[in-house]
Parts: structure tokens; sequence; C-alpha cells
């Protein structure tokens, strides 16, 4: 199925072929011992992924569902939680907390920056926390979060490191077998949808075993459809039944995870590095700043400031008549800005059209944008994995 148009926002991210045909086989029944092989062996490439022996659960849902099981089962109503946030997905855990009567503190960076070590330090000083959340590629602000800094601040005071994966797992890395000082990345969540390429659909979680024993002194959780213990038989053995799976995209997941592996994490972690400094550095030859600084800027997602007097509206539609879909931005920066993702299957060829195209519509909309400078900047940058 040829993609009609470039679909570069923060996610749902481009489907290559192979991923539409591996959706457009047959239906079988859910229990049938065909797709719970199937299933079986994409759960299996998700934990290799991810490096862990603990329990993995791919599910149907959203990345809200995936946020909503990872913090159930780990932190009960009373307990405290606290939330390092950098841009408007970081903050929705705070709804969540309050849903599920979960005692939340936040650390809100500025946006466009992360968030200051010694104020999470502070404040897990101050008080005994459970878990504490970290949002690594927020997709608002194009932010990603120092994990090597902060994991190890955390679990030096005893708390569960819950890591939210939407907008970087499988481009950027989420080992949760490497340890950060006295502990490691208890659980962490994504979905199917941005740098792992499928479409949308499927909620994705991982859980250590530290994580798995803080659910085993939870007598009971605030959920039936996200309490992970209705959940394991089915990960060990999909044949057996607890709600039906999403078959066909259960097959698009499978074919997306071995391409995801068959190209390498230590490849895919260095592509999406070198796309996205390439995107950002080809973009400021039009006046078109990021917000993230680039020493704190995500490989997967780039938020981008118009220069001054350029109509968000105007461009986003004149580009998308081109063929070229970005995304706004969002809360205080909608309509000063637009997010363009780069991650999944994402290629450099697509990555330059969008540059060429981009700087066609600066200059039909009366900015002007020197095209080839823009894209030898991005050539340069752009390089091959090796």
């Amino acid at each position: 199925m040829p993609n009609e148009e470039m679909l570069l926002i923060p996610g749902p991210t481009p489907v290559v072929d192979s991923i539409y045909d591996a959706m457009a086989q047959e239906t079988r029944g859910h229990t049938d011992p065909r797709f719970a092989a199937i299933y079986k062996n994409a759960i299996e490439k998700t934990r290799e992924m991810l490096k862990t022996d603990g329990e993995v659960f791919v599910i149907s849902g959203s990345g809200t569902i995936a946020m909503e099981m990872a913090l159930v089962n780990t932190v009960a109503a009373g307990e405290r939680l606290l939330i390092i946030s950098q841009g408007f997905f970081g903050d929705r855990f705070q709804h969540l907390a309050k849903a599920f009567g979960i005692n939340a503190d936040i650390i809100q960076s500025e946006w466009g920056k992360q968030v200051d070590p010694a104020a999470v330090e502070e404040k897990l000083a101050s008080h005994s926390y459970n878990a504490v959340t970290i949002t690594h590629a927020d997709t608002s602000t194009g932010v990603a979060a120092d994990l090597d800094t902060l994991v190890p601040i955390i679990k030096k005071h005893g708390a569960l490191v819950i890591l939210d994966g939407v907008c970087a797992t499988a481009a950027m890395e989420e080992d949760m077998s490497k340890s950060y000082g006295e502990g490691k990345i208890d659980v962490v969540l994504t979905g199917s949808q941005k740098a792992i390429g499928v479409p949308p659909g499927l909620a994705v979680v991982a859980f250590n075993g530290t994580a798995l024993a803080a659910r085993e002194q939870m007598e009971r959780v605030p959920a039936y459809y996200c309490d992970i213990y209705n959940w394991i038989p089915i990960m060990h053995n999909p044949q057996k039944y607890f709600a039906t799976p999403p078959v066909n995209l259960i097959y698009a997941y499978d074919e997306g995870m071995k391409l995801v592996l068959a190209e390498g994490m230590d490849n895919r972690y260095k592509r999406h590095e070198a796309y996205g400094k390439a995107v950002r550095a080809a973009l400021a030859e039009y006046g078109m700043k990021a917000i993230a600084d680039e020493d704190s800027a995500a490989a997967t997602l780039s938020c981008i400031l118009y220069p001054e007097g350029m109509d968000d509206a105007e461009f986003r539609a004149s580009l998308a008549k081109k063929g070229v879909i970005v995304a706004g931005a969002l809360a205080h920066l909608a309509g000063k800005a637009f997010r363009i993702g780069h991650m999944g299957n994402t290629t450099e060829d697509m990555l330059e059209k969008a540059i060429v195209l981009i700087g066609e519509t600066m200059n039909e909309v009366g900015f002007e944008a020197d095209i080839q400078k823009a894209v030898d900047r991005f050539r340069e940058l752009a390089l091959p994995v090796a």
C-alpha cells in the first residue's frame, strides 16, 4: 500500500509495505495456535528490545492505557508519586494519579528545558516516594530526559522508576538490564505508533522484578483490564483468553518488531540521533529554531519555532498540499511553533524531501529560504550508519 503523504508528525508515523502486508493477512481466531505463535513471538521480540527478564505486556490500547497500567500496578491509593515533567505529556500523570487516589507531586521544567536534577534530589530527600515517572521524550516539546543523571538519583532514594517511552522506545536507549548507580529502570511503557512504526492501537508495558514485587504487595488494584495479573497468563500462553487481542494489529506489530531488531538497536539509536540533529540544523538555516537546546533535544521529534510573523495555519496547510504533514504545537506554543517527527520508518530521502518542501513553502508564503544551503546542512549531518 503506497503512502500518499509523508506523515511527519509526533505519531502516528509512516508505515512500510511489509507491515501493511502483515496487517492484511487473514484474520484468525484469537486462540488459534497459528495466531498464538505470532503473538508470543511479538512478546519475546519486545522483551529482547528492552533487554528485560521481567514481564512484558502487549495489549490493545493506546499510550494512555500503557501509562495507566504502569501506574495502577505499582502505586496504591494513598501512596506517593513524584512526576518529572518536561512538557504536556509529563503533566498527564497528574490526572492519572488523581483518578486513582495517588498523592502526586510534580517537578515541571520550563518548556524546552530539562528538569533540574538538583530539584529532583531535593524533592526526593524531603519525602518518601513509591515511584517516580519520567517522560523519556516529551511529545509536546521535543525535550529528552537525562536518564544517566536522573535514574541514579531516584534509585538512591529507593523509588521505582517508571519510564514513559511512548515517543522514544525503539529509537532512544531504554535498556532495562542496565545499572544506573544503585538500580535499574523498573517499568517502561510505550505505544505501537511512534518509533516502532506500526499503526496505532497497541499499548506495550514491561515490568522488572522490582516492579512486579510492588504489585505483589498490593492486595488489589483499582482496575480490571489494566490489572497485570489478568494478563500474565495470556502473555505466557496467548492461547488462553482474557480479552480479545487485535489479531491483525498483532501481525503488524510482530513484523514491526522484526524490522526493529534486524536493524539492530545500536544502529537505530545512532540513526535517530543523526536524523534529529540533521533536521534541526537544516531548519535553522531557514530561521526556524528548535525550542530544545541540542544537548537536550530528543532524537525522535522536534518542536520548531516559526520566524516572526509566520502564520501557522497557512504554513501547515500549504505544506500539507505538497504531501508533508507536520503537527501544530500545544498549549502556549500553539500558533508559534510546529512539531516534526523524524522517527521509526522515516528515511533520509523522506526527510531531505521534507526540508526542500518546507523551504518552498516558506518562499511561497513570503519568507526567504535558501533551500540548497539547508539541504547541504542536512546531508552533512544525516550520515548513514556504518
